[in-house]
């Protein structure tokens, strides 16, 4: 079992790697691809496209919102590959982990010029 600082700290060390070894500006969809493949590979579990389900004065929501990665059950992981974030993203990584009563989330941005530039730990 791991501790959510372990686990966010395998997905940042992912995520630089490929940073490092791919460079910037690839599509999301390839990045979200590799790092998943990367967490399972030490060991992790990784859900993709995990849908985010609440409940809000009765009503059930089960459609539209979705996590791009949920490591171990307990961090969400955001990706974009933009060159710049839009706060929207921020407030969409919060929200989710809210939603989800999780406390560590990662908004990670393979557009930035410098993976330094593009990681973000957000915390519920």
């Amino acid at each position: 079992m791991f501790t959510e600082e372990e686990v966010a700290t395998a997905v940042v060390d992912e995520a630089f790697r490929l940073h490092k070894d791919l460079g910037p500006g690839l599509l999301e969809s390839v990045y979200s691809t590799l790092l998943a493949h990367r967490l399972i590979k030490r060991g992790l579990a990784v859900e993709r496209e995990k849908q985010v389900v609440f409940e809000y004065d009765g009503l059930r929501f089960d459609q539209g919102l979705r996590v791009d990665l949920l490591v171990e059950g307990r961090v969400v992981v955001e990706l974009k590959s933009v060159e710049q974030l839009h706060p929207s993203a921020f407030k969409q990584t919060l929200t989710y982990l809210r939603l989800m009563n999780l406390r560590i989330g990662l908004l990670i941005n393979f557009g930035a010029p410098l993976f330094k530039q593009g990681v973000r730990r957000i915390v519920n």
